[in-house]
């Protein structure tokens, strides 16, 4: 076992003995261990690799890419290359009391290596679940937390530290921290700050889910939307009570990063007032209750294009067949499982101004499909299993009479003739532009291949042409293929 490899595993087993009141930097911890991993690019032994990717928090999959040396920064799903809208930013981060709270020791790491300074405002509650200590040393500054303060209210500090911000951002805000807000109270330093706020204010909700449905947070929900405050979250799933889950667990830090880069973000959206239709993964074509017809789309393209429309200004409606990687941010999105389902959910969001067609859809699925697990039979050898076509998605938009939109994109994931396939898939398909890429495995594109991997290859065709881009990451050619859009579409 390597060093890393032994400390990592020291670290896990460390972790897993503190008990959950005394866990709550347990984040910071992981992304620690993160950082050190991508840092060190040292080779950790296969029977490692599940313990050490539960340390870190990745899925081995993951863990296996980085060692590979394939983009450890999309690994540790950092900022896409280039300036973050946050860079040079002030933030002003109110740590509200909850479980939650330790989420906000990693978020304030994110939003430095952008480039922010983050300065911290703690209510009484949240030091019970993160010290003011490991918050400070993390801001690089110090932590506020009290409204009568002697030193700080010589010159009104409440009301400075609502001036000397380009962003609020309030993670976790707990139930009672918005109803505050909704009703103008201003008893304690974050609500008084918050009721002076001439910035945008983002707010993370985080509390449990008979919390977040009950009448009294429904209405401040509304109100405090009607008075212009932004959202982010809250997710579905898992509570820190045992046996609760629901929608109200506070959304990711990354998530919350990206909701206050796209408040920040003052670049031009060129494809503001445009819907686009984006659809992304593989499909899963049942044979019985076990089994199913698929393949190795990861969905990390078509995602990456969805994003950037977004970051664009587009109105972006994404069907998702099942993937392991997050919702882009700021993208509706509609999540199916077969090429029926995505076929169905991709023509009820027409009319759009443009659809991407980027998901792998099986092309076959099983004639009929089993209501029990098929067994084998001793001796007798396989059992026949009768195909039929799937719908043609791309084909059937891209040749709509009525409901085709101005710009139609399809995908062709090919092994081997990559232009004569592509081409004859443009005419075919009645598609303006083909991303045509080389899916085998021995491209050479990213070390493992364009299929799950963060690295790719495209050949644009059109009907004037074929236009090859080199190999870079899927963020980028998401980023060139959105500016293309903006273009066709102005």
């Amino acid at each position: 076992m390597s060093d890393i490899g032994k400390f990592v595993e020291e670290r896990l087993s460390a972790l897993k003995k503190r008990p959950i009141t005394a866990a709550t930097e347990a984040g910071l911890e992981r992304s620690y261990l993160r950082d050190l991993i991508v840092g060190k690019k040292q080779t950790i032994r296969a029977d490692m690799i599940e313990k050490v990717a539960e340390a870190i928090g990745a899925t081995p999959q993951q863990l296996i890419a980085l060692q590979s040396g394939e983009a450890p920064a999309r690994f540790a799903e950092a900022a896409v290359a280039g300036r973050s809208p946050v860079d040079g930013k002030r933030v002003l981060l109110i740590i509200g009391g909850g479980i939650a709270a330790y989420k906000c020791l990693d978020l304030i790491r994110r939003l430095r290596e952008r480039g922010a300074a983050v300065r911290p405002v703690m209510t009484r509650a949240a030091a019970e679940f993160v010290t003011p200590l490991s918050v400070g040393a993390l801001a690089a500054d110090r932590v506020f937390s009290e409204l009568f303060d002697r030193e700080d209210e010589q010159d009104v500090g409440h009301i400075r530290l609502a001036r000397e911000t380009d962003l609020i951002v309030v993670a976790p805000a707990t139930a009672d921290l918005m109803a505050k807000m909704a009703a103008g109270l201003a008893n304690d330093l974050a609500s008084a700050i918050l009721l002076a706020a001439g910035a945008p204010v983002l707010i993370a909700p985080a509390m449990n889910p008979h919390m977040w449905t009950h009448p009294a947070t429904r209405r401040s929900r509304e109100t405090l939307k009607s008075d212009g405050i932004h959202f982010i979250g809250p997710n579905a799933g898992e509570m820190a009570e045992s046996g609760e889950a629901g929608v109200g667990r506070m959304a990711e830090p990354l998530e919350i990063v990206v909701a206050a880069e796209t408040l920040l973000d003052t670049t031009p959206r060129p494809l503001t007032g445009k819907r686009i239709v984006v659809t992304s993964g593989p499909t899963h074509e049942p044979i019985d209750p076990v089994r199913y017809i698929a393949n190795r789309s990861s969905g990390k393209q078509g995602h990456a294009i969805a994003a950037a429309l977004a970051r664009l200004g587009a109105d972006v409606r994404l069907v998702s067949g099942p993937v392991t990687i997050a919702d882009p941010a700021g993208v509706t999105v509609t999540h199916v499982e077969t090429a029926r389902q995505m076929k169905d959910a991709a023509e009820a969001l027409l009319p759009a101004d443009a659809a991407i067609f980027a998901a792998a859809v099986a092309d076959w699925r099983a004639a009929t499909e089993a209501d029990e697990k098929m067994k084998k039979e001793g001796g007798k050898g396989p059992s026949s299993l009768p195909l039929t076509e799937n719908p043609d998605i791309l084909a059937g938009i891209g040749n709509h009479q009525k409901l085709r939109p101005r710009l139609v994109i399809g995908f062709a994931a090919e092994t081997d003739k990559l232009i004569e396939h592509g081409t004859a898939k443009l005419k075919r398909k009645g598609a303006d532009y083909i991303v045509a890429n080389d899916v085998s495995p021995d491209s050479g594109i990213g070390g493992s291949g364009v299929m799950g991997g963060d690295r790719n290859r495209i050949t644009l065709l059109s009907s004037e042409g074929a236009e090859e881009w080199p190999e870079m990451s899927k963020d980028e050619v998401a980023a060139r293929l959105a500016a293309l859009v903006a273009e066709r579409l102005a």
